[in-house]
């Protein structure tokens, strides 16, 4: 689920940044990356993977 968040998140600061569209600091191409990269980073890393955890 983080993974898809990640791609709409680059999906979206790919178009800001290719349709030229001037956005506040808060919502820049550059913030959006940075986020999609920080969800990809805790996808990879196996955050809400709904995964249950082995208990022994």
């Amino acid at each position: 689920m983080l993974g898809i968040a990640a791609a709409v998140l680059f999906v979206i600061a790919f178009l800001i940044n290719a349709a030229d569209i001037t956005t506040n600091d808060v919502f820049s191409s550059v913030n959006l990356m940075l986020l999609g990269l920080a969800l990809l980073a805790l996808h990879v890393a196996g955050v809400g993977a709904g995964r249950p955890s082995r208990r022994r």
